[in-house]
């Protein structure tokens, strides 16, 4: 697999780590190389790429809440932060940049 940029600040992301941020009914993407860097990418106005989701199966249950704030989320309409690591993708779904960058401030799972 070919390494991606990071969105934030442009060092090369490996397929198997870091972050992607999708919007799934925009089918637009952002890559980046460690959580911190969706701090200033959202604040500066989340410049979004085209891009489907990788899995489609991190967002097949149709039952989301936001990991911000606890709202249940329509599948179609959400934001969705997948960490890559390793073989594995562990997905965080959201009301929409705000929460993410909020959660992401507050040191993301580890809060």
């Amino acid at each position: 697999m070919v390494a991606e940029h990071c969105s934030w600040c442009g060092a090369e992301v490996e397929a198997d780590d870091g972050y992607r941020a999708y919007e799934p009914a925009g089918e637009r993407r952002a890559v980046f190389c460690r959580l911190e860097h969706v701090v200033p990418w959202g604040i500066k106005g989340a410049f979004w790429e085209a891009g489907a989701l990788d899995d489609p199966h991190l967002t097949e249950s149709g039952s989301f809440t936001c990991s911000q704030c606890g709202t249940d989320l329509d599948p179609e309409v959400h934001v969705v932060l997948v960490r890559h690591r390793g073989e594995h993708r562990i997905a965080d779904h959201f009301c929409g940049v705000d929460h993410l960058v909020d959660w992401a401030k507050a040191g993301g799972r580890w809060q």
